[in-house]
């Protein structure tokens, strides 16, 4: 049976921090003498209220939480998130319609980075920073977030942690999970500082750089300027971005072990960073041979504009310093490929990890082996671990339903009169959490508005299964879910 009172309660408690990260715009909206002040004041009392009610309905609950219970309270946390932190752009007039309003914030929530403004310029400094917020939060998890810097405020934590944490396998760094919270939070926050600080020795106003820095880190992709980074015509920019796209794109696990711990040789001996940068490389080299001899493209902006692109969707980011809609359609077919398989697991990416491509890659070469060797047990290892039967399962069930929530998406846009080329790409976009598509009418650097109200619903709720790993969500809807003990 759900225990709702432990549920009720911990969303109550959560969206406390929410109000207080909407109190915090607001209080930018001050300083900035702008018109959206009223509407994060609604927010932040509208969330409080809500907080209230939730807490009022999860009065006297036990501290008992079954693995069922961590499924429903993470998605129920980022639906619930998403909606009162939907409320500024509604209240303050910039955003008109609710359905747009929810998808903006799901869409940063869940660091996919597709946006329904046509011109985020117009908007004031504080909602442009409520954007890049809930990005960054969004990047590592809503409630993994509060795991690490308030523990006691979510029971359960292991559970629920499992319930968000992207990749089909766990790895801890310290026996408790809030320590492992607080370590990778601490490399995230880290790098946000970096980033920034590099954004602004390199010319960015201090506004831009934080924001840049914000959704760069959480590979989000919401940017303060219609033209992403390509607003600053700076390669020192590019490359910076580039950077730390790609080391947010690759396992905290392993960056913690090669920082701290200095064993600098893991990078090279981990099989998953080794398909993760073999893959930047050989997508770079592809699109950017292409651009030279059919785009008269010169050696360097080849190169910075192909490496950008890779990264850019390989880590789904979604930041662009060139229009890749523009390209010759050959490069789409590589940057969909980067946008299918996606970074690191462990990382603040989507997609389908590079960590599932590599034990589907050794499942299948043990399927030749076995053809000649029908006798031979053939463990499937990744690295020095052997991966489990169930985890064997978990992802071929993982592929068949990613598969299968792009190809509905696809027809059901289909229907909905959105050409072919832009209904597949942003299908994939979303369910890898990557942002921008490919196409004519909606390209890497236009907006969604054009889409019907019915698809951006659908869109949204396929966002939500990207970012917690589509069984996670999936399972809500079975039957067996509500009926079994």
């Amino acid at each position: 049976m759900i225990n709702w009172r432990i549920i009720w309660k911990i969303i109550g408690q959560l969206l406390v921090i929410e109000a207080g990260m909407m109190a915090l715009c607001m209080l930018l909206s001050f300083l900035y003498q702008e018109d959206d002040t009223p509407a994060f004041f609604i927010a932040v009392v509208a969330t409080i209220v809500g907080a209230c009610v939730m807490h009022y309905a999860g009065r006297g609950s036990s501290n008992t939480m079954y693995r069922r219970d961590s499924f429903l309270v993470v998605t129920l946390v980022w639906v619930i998130f998403s909606f009162f932190g939907a409320i500024p752009f509604v209240a303050s007039g910039y955003v008109s319609s609710p359905t747009d309003a929810f998808f903006e914030t799901i869409s940063g929530f869940t660091t996919t980075g597709a946006s329904l403004i046509d011109d985020v310029e117009r908007l004031p400094h504080a909602l442009l920073f409520w954007r890049s917020l809930t990005q960054w939060v969004g990047g590592l998890g809503i409630v993994f977030f509060t795991v690490a810097t308030l523990p006691s405020l979510v029971g359960g934590s292991v559970k629920v942690f499992s319930a968000e944490a992207t990749g089909p396998m766990r790895v801890k760094m310290h026996p408790r999970l809030s320590t492992t919270g607080r370590w990778i939070w601490g490399i995230y926050s880290t790098l946000t500082l970096v980033c920034a600080a590099c954004f602004y020795l390199e010319g960015m106003g201090l506004f831009d750089c934080i924001n840049y820095a914000m959704t760069v880190t959480a590979t989000g992709g919401f940017a303060t300027h219609n033209s992403s980074t390509g607003y600053f015509h700076n390669p020192a920019i590019d490359y910076t971005a580039i950077a730390f796209m790609f080391l947010c794109g690759s396992s905290f696990t392993l960056l913690y072990t090669t920082l701290f711990k200095r064993k600098f040789r893991e990078f090279f001996r981990n099989s998953e960073f080794r398909l993760y940068l073999g893959m930047v490389v050989v997508c770079t080299v592809a699109i950017m041979g292409v651009l030279m001899v059919r785009c008269d493209y010169g050696i360097s902006d080849a190169f910075r504009s192909s490496l950008f692109q890779v990264v850019s969707f390989l880590t789904t980011t979604g930041v662009f310093n060139d229009d890749a809609g523009q390209w010759p359609h050959i490069t789409w077919v590589v940057l969909s490929v980067c946008m299918f398989v996606g970074g690191c697991a462990g990382s603040t990416s989507g997609g389908f990890k590079c960590i599932r491509a590599v034990m589907l890659w050794e499942i299948v070469r043990n399927e030749f082996r076995r053809l000649l060797h029908p006798n031979a047990v053939l463990p499937v290892r990744v690295g020095s671990t052997t991966v489990s039967y169930s985890h064997q399962l978990s992802l071929f069930a993982f592929l068949v339903m990613y598969i299968s929530l792009s190809m509905v998406t696809y027809f059901i846009m289909i229907i909905s009169d959105v050409d072919s080329t832009n209904a597949i790409t942003i299908a994939l976009s979303c369910a890898s959490n990557v942002g921008p598509t490919l196409g004519l009418e909606i390209g890497p650097t236009m907006s969604w508005n054009v889409l019907p109200d019915l698809v951006k619903w659908l869109l949204s709720l396929l966002m939500l299964m990207g970012r917690l790993e589509i069984l996670s969500v999936v399972v809500l809807f079975t039957p067996s879910f509500w009926r079994d003990k």
